[in-house]
């Protein structure tokens, strides 16, 4: 009998101890609101201070023509399939796979355009070039009567 009510003892014990240390939601409550007033107070003293966030554009130093090339997308291009690129291009497509490139060619070759495939040995992207110019100018006319069928098509400042 002196086990049985040792035991209970100590259960008893055991279980008041762990009902004491049960924390109250209104502890939590309180600490919360104190944070949020804080928090608030904070929000009305101290005023933010905003810094803008300048990035320089970098512009290639040797323009074709003195050429506003700024805006363009520049890459380095190595002719896959095609003849000889000029520095202004008018890009219909661009794949991950040199056979859906050559299909595409094809297609426009067939529609009377001196398509090329070439690659940006950065990226590895192969860009389908329906028509290369030495001015901007003639490449946005391209550009332009291209999207009537190919909506997506984009002009490409070739670099070297």
């Amino acid at each position: 009998m002196k086990r049985n009510s040792l035991f209970l003892g100590l259960a008893l014990v055991a279980s008041i101890a762990l009902v004491s240390c049960k924390s109250s939601e209104s502890n939590y409550r309180k600490a919360y609101e104190k944070a949020k007033a804080e928090e608030q107070n904070r929000q009305e003293t101290e005023p933010v201070a905003v810094t803008p966030v300048v990035t320089p554009v970098q512009t290639q130093s040797t323009q074709t023509a003195n050429q506003d090339i700024s805006n363009l997308r520049q890459e380095k291009l190595n002719v896959q399939n095609g003849g000889v690129l000029k520095a202004f291009n008018v890009v219909c497509g661009s794949f991950k796979s040199i056979d859906n490139a050559n299909n595409l060619r094809n297609t426009l070759v067939n529609q009377g355009y001196s398509a090329q495939v070439a690659q940006n040995p950065d990226t590895g992207m192969y860009r389908v070039i329906a028509s290369s110019f030495d001015d901007r100018s003639s490449a946005e006319t391209s550009r332009n009567a291209l999207r009537a069928k190919y909506p997506d098509a984009w002009l490409l400042y070739r670099t070297y």
